[in-house]
């Protein structure tokens, strides 16, 4: 038992695996948890952080910095990867105007929290740590320390005021939405704005029976049905096929349609049979259906592919590849070639 107890008692490399880990793993279980349809998701995080420094755990010193840094740099990349493409495309629409606010609010705060040091006994540093918490700006907190120990200053107040009003500021959100929703916001103001762009997409599994398309390729269907879908797959015996236009489609043919919602009628008349199962649920291992074919999610990050069509690229000619769905941001797109 030497062993375990030495984990948590004596710094090492490997103490600070081990404690941080925990650490991350407990909130990441506790952060699925739901009181009401509200969860604080990966926030738990902070929130058992905050316990385990006031339980006095500790850890090595170096490693803690190299874990700080590398974590900061993770989770900037990984934003980056999320936002970074649709950014452009934002700033043309409504983007401009939601940063000006967002700007606006910054600078507001900003003002607010170098006054209050003005009145109270608070040093800059402290409350710049409390401003980064009240806003749940993780990364703020970890430019402001650079920004200190380039000043030659102690950034442990910053660090220890962004942990205290952290969790308000994510309590203080959630508290002020369902006030905002209780006693402000009008039911019908709730109800979900649906645009023309935010095509929703369908996976069905059909058995294709209707004799019209028997022997008939892929593109011959689609240029006579004039329908969007994409057959991802196709199962003939025991045989997988990957589908290209040039694929003809034979009576029994089990299919893997990927098409929008509103055109899920149409293709129950198309192929003539849908089987009974759901493909649209969270977490499908796509890998695991087929061991003879690969599901992957590309991020497209090449700038010269901007503004060049599905169909341009050819990528089903050229690598035998079907793109079936782009994501972009929080909308799923059917990938249509035009």
């Amino acid at each position: 038992m030497e062993w375990i107890e030495s984990l948590f008692t004596i710094h090492s490399a490997v103490q600070t695996i081990v404690l941080l880990s925990l650490i991350v793993s407990t909130g990441l279980a506790l952060g699925k948890m739901h009181v009401k349809g509200i969860s604080l998701g990966v926030a738990f995080v902070f929130f058992i952080g905050i316990v385990a420094g006031s339980l006095h755990f500790s850890a090595d010193e170096q490693m803690l910095h190299f874990a700080e840094t590398l974590g900061l740099s993770l989770f900037v990349y990984a934003l980056g990867l999320h936002v970074g493409p649709n950014f452009i495309g934002m700033m043309r629409n409504e983007g401009v105007s939601l940063n000006m606010w967002g700007l606006g609010v910054i600078a507001l705060g900003t003002v607010m929290a170098l006054a209050l040091c003005l009145v109270l006994p608070i040093s800059i540093p402290d409350m710049v740590g409390i401003l980064c918490g009240a806003t749940t700006n993780t990364p703020a907190l970890g430019a402001a320390q650079q920004a200190l120990a380039t000043a030659h200053l102690s950034s442990s107040g910053a660090a220890l005021g962004c942990a205290v009003t952290y969790p308000l500021g994510v309590v203080g959100v959630i508290v002020a939405m369902i006030l905002l929703r209780k006693f402000i916001v009008r039911p019908d103001d709730l109800s979900p704005n649906k645009s023309d762009d935010d095509d929703q997409t369908f996976v069905g599994q059909f058995v294709v029976v209707n004799p019209a398309i028997s022997c008939k390729t892929i593109a011959e269907i689609s240029q006579k049905t004039h329908r969007h879908f994409i057959i991802s797959r196709i199962w003939r015996g025991d045989n997988v096929i990957v589908p290209l236009a040039s694929t003809e489609m034979q009576i029994g043919d089990n299919v893997l349609v990927v098409t929008n919602r509103d055109e899920v009628p149409a293709m129950d008349i198309l192929f003539g049979k849908r089987v009974e199962k759901d493909w649209n649920r969270d977490h499908i291992d796509w890998n695991s259906i087929d061991s003879s074919m690969e599901s992957r999610v590309i991020v497209m990050t090449r700038t010269k592919l901007n503004g060049k069509t599905l169909g341009s690229l050819r990528v089903r000619q050229t690598y035998g590849v079907n793109v079936s769905r782009v994501m972009r941001g929080d909308i799923k797109l059917l990938a249509v070639d035009s």
